[in-house]
């Protein structure tokens, strides 16, 4: 029983690793994402309300990765607890059980957290086009105003 208690807390410190990781790369995509939304804001005359967007999708990412990390943290406590304490058998299958469905929730967020990562790239890449189409609309109807402006000086003379 201790050999399997053993082993499943050993698969389970891989699978919170393998969590660990995902957070990270999570963490580092809204990272990177927050980054090409603050350049693209800045490359362009988007009004407050985007900014605002901006700021707040990178806060909802930022809040969900933290409570991520923390659920995380807590359930590697637990497992150190496991350790450092003398379970019984029963004992250890009841929290390796507890371990198990925690662990399975947290795969469920951080999925979800992907997900929602997913759906913000896409936004971000549908805003960042939308931008570009309204800086050539910008563009355009300079050249059109010159055009006019120029008539209509001509028409003065």
């Amino acid at each position: 029983d201790r050999d399997t208690d053993k082993k499943r807390i050993e698969e389970l410190l891989e699978e919170n690793m393998v969590l660990e990781i995902a957070q990270k790369q999570s963490m580092n995509e809204s990272a990177h994402l927050g980054w090409e939304l603050e350049q693209l804001s800045k490359s362009t005359d988007l009004a407050d309300s985007e900014k605002s967007f901006v700021f707040e999708l990178n806060e909802c990412a930022s809040s969900r990765i933290l409570k991520l990390e923390k659920d995380n943290q807590s359930l590697q406590n637990t497992i150190q607890e496991l350790r450092d304490a003398s379970l019984t058998s029963r004992e250890s299958s009841l929290k390796f059980v507890e371990l198990e469905k925690e662990n399975q929730q947290l795969s469920k967020k951080i999925e979800k957290l992907q997900n929602q990562i997913e759906k913000e790239k896409q936004s971000n890449q549908d805003l960042e086009t939308l931008s570009e189409e309204l800086i050539k609309d910008k563009e355009q109807l300079q050249v059109i105003m010159e055009t006019l402006k120029a008539d209509k000086d001509r028409q003065v003379q």
